[in-house]
């Protein structure tokens, strides 16, 4: 397709605003069609650069590191929401570090010393940290001045969006009406959000298919503490025995956090399938749809390379 083409996108999370970013920033004419601004979500993740349980392996890699290197260059702008931290991953079963986690700057296993009571090993590393309420916000100014506008409605197929030279899915869970996809399901998330007592650096447990995640992320005045993996549950309402169990996990780890004010609570359901899906289909009547969903609890990880990939399966340069 040739720069100045009519793009719809379908999605506002974090796969949606980036790729409807680098679309309308190599030229495309860029029409969001969604029915949240940002959506809900992209908002409730924690969230940390990490490549985790998703798939294809060597796509993901590639994604991964892509976004990766943007996510550093963004870092050197405060307003961007995006910083990198210090901060520590542990295994209560000796588990090796992921083959990500080691490429990463400053990695090096944890002394005894330094681990929580219970944990048998860690490594240290530094990574980015996204603050999403800040981050897509900044995602959706830097839309707007590529000359991106949004059309708030529910799609019922994508026959309903209107002329478009190809319409690009990023719709999330929503890809499971929408496409069809019968092997999409949620992976419901909850994180609690709380004041920082003086917190600097993150901690994350390497808790592998367990519900049950311990994760704190520090984003300067707040801590958004996790959290939940509940496979096939897509429910947004809170959960208060949950965030009692989160906020219970944090503090046997960092004791200040149970002197912490909870300022919110954030739910999302995580679009999780076998694989994550980035290619081109055509459909029936001819309509070119490219397809960017499937990321699981990974969209931050690699939004950025994910529309990018979008970008190249329409020639936009």
């Amino acid at each position: 397709m040739t720069a100045g083409e009519r793009v719809v996108v379908v999605g506002a999370g974090v796969a949606g605003l980036t790729t409807a970013v680098v679309l309308a920033e190599a030229g495309a004419s860029v029409h969001v069609i969604t029915e949240q601004v940002p959506g809900v979500t992209s908002l409730a993740a924690g969230a940390m650069w990490g490549p985790y349980l998703v798939e294809p392996k060597d796509k993901v890699d590639q994604w991964g590191q892509r976004s990766l290197e943007i996510f550093r260059e963004l870092a050197q702008d405060p307003a961007t929401g995006v910083r990198l931290t210090s901060g520590i991953e542990a295994s209560r079963t000796a588990e090796a570090a992921p083959d990500w986690a080691t490429t990463l700057p400053g990695f090096r296993p944890c002394e005894r010393a330094e681990l929580p009571a219970g944990f048998t090993a860690g490594y240290r590393f530094t990574v980015p940290l996204i603050d999403m309420p800040t981050y897509l916000d900044y995602l959706l100014r830097r839309l707007r001045d590529a000359g991106g506008v949004f059309e708030r409605r529910r799609l019922a197929s994508f026959t309903d969006a209107g002329q478009a030279s190809v319409i690009v899915n990023c719709s999330g869970l929503g890809a499971r009406d929408l496409v069809p996809d019968p092997d999409l399901r949620p992976i419901r998330g909850q994180h609690v959000v709380v004041t920082n007592p003086g917190l600097t650096e993150f901690f994350s447990e390497d808790t592998g298919l367990s519900p049950d995640l311990l994760c704190f992320y520090p984003h300067g005045d707040t801590v958004v503490l996790g959290g939940t993996a509940i496979d096939g549950e897509g429910d947004l309402a809170s959960d208060d025995k949950a965030a009692v169990g989160i906020l219970a996990r944090c503090a046997e780890v960092e004791p200040r956090l149970a002197r912490a004010r909870v300022l919110e609570h954030r739910i999302g359901a995580r679009p999780t399938r076998a694989t994550v899906r980035v290619e081109e289909e055509v459909g029936e009547d001819g309509t070119v749809v490219v397809h960017n969903y499937g990321h699981g609890g990974a969209g931050v990880t690699l939004s950025w390379g994910c529309a990018e990939e979008a970008r190249a399966l329409l020639s936009v340069k």
